[in-house]
């Protein structure tokens, strides 16, 4: 690895002191940085770029924040093919997997190549309009569908077959690494990050026999905003989106572009549960 891009959260109470560290620990090593301009301000450096153009220069890219700052970071790749890594500057940290005190035992397994990396899917959103696309979007976790302030009613269909009319307050099509963002909250269920699979889920149904839907991830999902759905609102990623009309159609399906997480060795999706979410088996 020649360039390292890195991008900060600064409004972190710790990355003044954590990038500092970062900037040492690559003097040390002699690894060039290329840093956004909010970041090399934090480092004291006087060259930068915009995170695109962080993101289009660097051979990996270093986020140190929280799973926003990774999200954030991820839509300025717009599909490249440049691996990321987290430092977890938050609270949960799901994607950044790199906890703050590994931060230059992480430097040196990227000098050294001595690190594993996770291929997760990605889903493009599409908002269809008259039969006109009026909005293109790409998540990471998950596309929400939220019918505003009164209870709507959404049609979903599956590769081109109906599924139902979904009396709800939203419906939620998320990833495997989405699974346990808002569609866990919502009763969605686990999916291992690399899984071949997207799982659409309800959000407070009126009836008692919903269950949330696992699908493959080559199917094409279509929800329509059918009926009483004011201010209806599509958010991918908890971040962008674009508000929706009744008739509108939102299509989701597999994106061709997918993104690289790098984890250090020894990492263990099912430890970051154990710590995260709490999980425990039984008591026996």
């Amino acid at each position: 690895m020649k360039l390292l891009g890195v991008i900060a959260n600064c409004a972190k109470e710790r990355a003044p002191a954590v990038v500092a560290r970062l900037r040492a620990k690559a003097d040390q090593l002699g690894l060039k940085l290329l840093a956004d301009s909010a970041t090399a301000a934090l480092m004291g450096v006087a060259s930068s770029a915009s995170p695109c153009d962080v993101v289009r220069q660097a051979d990996t890219v270093m986020v140190l924040g929280g799973d926003g700052s990774m999200l954030r970071a991820v839509r300025e790749l717009d599909g490249r093919d440049v691996p990321v890594i987290g430092v977890n500057l938050g609270s949960l940290g799901f994607m950044t997997s790199v906890t703050e005190n590994d931060l230059e035992r992480a430097l040196d397994c990227l000098m050294r190549n001595d690190y594993t990396t996770s291929l997760r899917t990605m889903l493009d959103c599409s908002v269809i309009r008259n039969g006109c696309a009026e909005g293109t979007f790409r998540a990471l976790n998950d596309a929400v569908i939220a019918c505003g302030a009164r209870v709507g009613t959404l049609r979903m269909s599956v590769d081109g077959q109906v599924a139902g009319d979904c009396v709800c307050d939203g419906l939620i099509v998320s990833t495997p690494t989405g699974s346990t963002g808002h569609s866990l909250s919502a009763g969605g269920p686990v999916l291992s990050p690399t899984s071949p699979a997207m799982v659409v889920t309800l959000i407070c149904p009126h009836t008692l026999s919903n269950r949330p839907l696992v699908l493959s991830n080559d199917s094409t999902v279509e929800i329509a905003v059918v009926e009483r759905a004011v201010g209806a609102k599509l958010t991918v990623d908890g971040q962008v989106g674009q508000a929706l009309e009744i008739g509108d159609v939102v299509r989701v399906r597999r994106s061709p572009a997918g993104v690289r997480f790098i984890h250090l060795p020894g990492y263990d999706y099912f430890s970051v549960l154990r710590q995260k979410l709490h999980w425990r088996g039984s008591n026996v």
